[in-house]
């Protein structure tokens, strides 16, 4: 099971994904950041994969810096490992399949396992 986020880079609190100011978006270079955050990161063409213990990130590289950059995680520990990045880089990360915010200070309030709650209901339904 894979978790969507979004990193944004801005330099105001988003709240509601729907109220971002897009004139408070920084465009930062995410890829070059992320490439050398981790040790194992395997590169085809655009494409990244991070691996990692127990997880595995997936994204599309930009040669330009961007203000926000879609990320697939795969394993909870990538969770951590993004929100322990986002603490150290001011970003923000939006949850795509919970539709909100996630709590950098209390990541378990709406991070993994509440996606997998999420999941898990939509299935048996």
């Amino acid at each position: 099971m894979s978790l969507d986020i979004v990193l944004f880079s801005s330099t105001e609190t988003i709240k509601l994904i729907e109220e971002i100011a897009e004139d408070k978006l920084v465009p930062i270079d995410f890829s070059q950041i992320l490439e050398k955050s981790f040790p194992k990161v395997v590169k085809d063409e655009r494409h990244r994969s991070i691996e990692g213990k127990d997880f595995s990130i997936d994204f599309s590289a930009f040669e330009e810096p961007v203000s926000n950059i879609m990320l697939s995680l795969h394993g909870e520990n990538g969770l951590f490992e993004i929100i322990e990045l986002a603490k150290e880089y001011n970003w923000q990360i939006f949850d795509t399949a919970l539709g909100e915010m996630i709590d950098l200070e209390n990541p378990a309030k709406n991070g993994f396992k509440a996606h997998s709650a999420y999941v898990n209901q939509i299935m048996k339904k």
